[in-house]
């Protein structure tokens, strides 16, 4: 027995959300662009920089004072590695744990450090299986939107396996106030690409070409590219995973994907920023609310809890465009990346 019940976690780890960007919001004041892009570790899965420590230090304390010592945690955190095993109440054996909980205190610190657009905190949790605890255990998932300074109304949006959309939680927060507003979270029930946002991604300069080949051929065979007198599909690279979740929630993107993992495995990259089990800690939601959530050729997405996996995944707003965009996808896969 774990000790606590999905609606319980869930809870929890939107408190932890919230302190998160609480605490993060505070830390950056007064700190320029340079202090917080200040590069301060590197680590197997990603560099640290300076406001990455904001949102680590946040977890670490709230975890310590806030998690319910009847239910032991082990936190799986990026740029916590060389400290691990991290359990809570502080010294717990691991195989005493009842729960690992996966987080990724800024998802999108690129954006934040430079004030460009918003940060998300992710946060996950399943009952603990030790290591074979992967993604598909997952019970409850939280993301928590972390704004740039000149916004003063940010999301966070939660969910529980097997609770479906009337289980999914949105709300809208004033920080000026404290007031939280509900929203609702409607993926695109659009049948068509047509004249919407839909992208793979492709942040960086290491395998955009070859990305950016597969997509093009992609939407030639669907869209038929050139045929119109101004384009058709809209391109938009949120550098950031909990970002892009946000995006196909909130009906703004039909389709999103990730296949760095493969493209780089093709041009024979051995150790370049991908997605990892943090980035996609929230992917519950996505599939909670109805989008399609599965690795590229298909099937469940799924890894170890832990901070260096890579992860490809392609999320579709509903089947529809499901229907339209696999079988050309799966093809293009096999044939450009070698899967």
């Amino acid at each position: 027995m774990t000790g606590l019940d999905p609606e319980e976690v869930r809870s929890l780890l939107v408190r932890l959300g919230d302190r998160i960007r609480d605490i993060v919001l505070r830390d950056r004041e007064g700190k320029s662009a340079g202090d917080l892009s200040a590069v301060v570790d590197q680590t197997a899965a990603d560099t640290i920089y300076g406001i990455d420590r904001f949102g680590e230090t946040a977890v670490l304390e709230w975890l310590d004072a806030e998690w319910p010592r009847s239910s032991p945690v082990e936190l799986v955190m990026e740029g916590a590695e060389e400290r691990a095993p991290l359990t809570f109440p502080q010294g717990t054996p691991v195989e005493a744990t009842r729960f690992k909980c996966i987080v990724d205190p800024i998802d999108g610190t690129r954006n934040l450090m430079y004030d460009k657009r918003s940060a998300w905190a992710l946060v996950g949790a399943a009952p603990q299986k030790g290591p074979e605890t992967r993604l598909s255990d997952i019970v409850a998932a939280a993301m928590t939107e972390i704004p740039v300074r000149k916004q003063t109304r940010c999301d966070r949006i939660s969910a529980v396996r097997g609770a479906g959309r009337s289980g999914i939680r949105s709300e809208r927060i004033d920080l000026s106030t404290g007031t939280h507003e509900p929203f609702a979270v409607q993926p695109s029930r659009a049948d068509h690409f047509r004249h919407g946002f839909s992208s793979l991604v492709r942040f960086f300069p290491e395998g955009k070409a070859l990305l950016a080949e597969l997509e093009e051929k992609l939407w030639d065979e669907i869209c038929g590219l050139g045929s119109a007198s101004s384009p058709v599909i809209f391109d938009d690279q949120y550098i950031s995973t909990g970002g892009q979740f946000y995006e196909i929630l909130a009906g703004h993107d039909r389709m999103l994907g990730d296949l760095r993992p493969l493209a780089y495995r093709k041009l024979g990259y051995e150790s370049l920023l991908v997605c990892h089990p943090y980035d996609v800690a929230a992917s519950l939601i996505l599939e909670e609310a109805g989008v399609l959530f599965e690795a590229p050729l298909g099937g469940q997405v799924d890894a170890p809890l832990d901070t260096v996996s890579a992860v490809a995944w392609i999320a579709f707003a509903n089947e529809k465009l499901a229907d339209l965009a696999r079988p050309v996808i799966h093809r293009l896969v096999r044939e450009m990346l070698g899967s």
